[in-house]
C-alpha cells in the first residue's frame, strides 16, 4: 500500500473521514484488489492465517488504509459466515468507532446472518441494548442490510425498538437506512411501521425515500 499510496490525497481523506489516524493516499477499491492479488499470489488459504493478519493489521495500524485491509481479509471467502469472528467484528466496532468501518463490518454480520441464523440474532439482539457504544447499536441495526427476501422482519423490530427514541445522528440515520432497504421488498411493511411508530423525523425520511 505504500507503494501504491499518493500522498495527494492523504490530507483530503483524512479531513473527509474526520480520522484521528493518518492516511497514506489509497483508495478503498485499490486497498481490496491489492489485499485479494497479494493473498492469492502468497497461496493463503487457511482461516487461521488469514485471521492473524486481520487482527495485526487491524491493532497495530498506523494509518488507516491498513484496517481497511484487515476488513478485506475478514472479507473474504475462507472467513465468511466464521461464527468464531464474531468478537472481532465487535472489536472492530468499538475501537473502529466511526461509520466506515462499522457498516464495511455490517457486511460480515448480514453473512453470519445467513450461516448462523440462530446464533447471530442473539448477538445482534444483545448489541441493540449496548449501553457502552452506539457504533455496537448501529452494527446491530445495519446487520442485515443487502438481505433482501431473507430479512427477518421480527429481529428487525427488536433491534430498532431500543434505539428509536435516541438522538443520536448515526443511530437515527442507520434506522432509517434499514428501514429503506426492506422497504425494497416489502414496502406496505415499511409503510405500515412507519406509521405506527414515533420515528425521528431523518428516520421517517429516510425510511420513506423510495416510496
Amino acid at each position: 500500500m505504500r507503494a501504491a499510496a499518493d500522498a495527494s490525497l492523504a490530507p483530503g481523506q483524512q479531513a473527509y473521514m474526520k480520522s484521528a489516524m493518518p492516511f497514506l493516499g489509497v483508495r478503498v477499491p485499490e486497498v481490496r484488489r491489492l489485499v485479494r492479488g497479494l493473498v492469492k499470489d502468497l497461496g493463503i488459504t487457511g482461516p487461521a492465517e488469514l485471521t492473524a493478519a486481520a487482527r495485526e493489521l487491524w491493532d497495530d495500524a498506523t494509518h488507516r488504509e491498513e484496517r481497511y485491509a484487515a476488513a478485506a481479509l475478514l472479507g473474504l471467502r475462507p472467513l465468511k459466515g466464521d461464527l468464531g469472528l464474531v468478537p472481532f467484528h465487535e472489536h472492530v466496532a468499538r475501537t473502529g468507532a466511526w461509520w466506515d468501518h462499522v457498516d464495511e463490518a455490517a457486511h460480515r454480520i448480514a453473512d453470519l446472518h445467513d450461516a448462523h441464523p440462530v446464533e447471530t440474532a442473539q448477538v445482534v439482539r444483545r448489541w441493540s441494548t449496548d449501553d457502552g457504544s452506539l457504533w455496537v447499536r448501529r452494527l446491530a441495526i445495519i446487520s442485515q442490510l443487502g438481505r433482501k427476501d431473507r430479512v427477518d422482519l421480527d429481529l428487525l423490530v427488536a433491534v430498532l425498538e431500543p434505539n428509536l427514541a435516541d438522538p443520536e445522528f448515526f443511530i437515527r440515520k442507520a434506522v432509517g437506512w434499514s428501514l429503506r432497504e426492506v422497504a425494497r421488498v416489502h414496502p406496505d411493511w415499511v409503510r405500515a411501521y412507519a406509521a405506527a411508530h414515533d420515528l425521528s423525523p431523518l428516520s421517517r425520511r429516510e425510511a420513506l425515500k423510495h416510496l
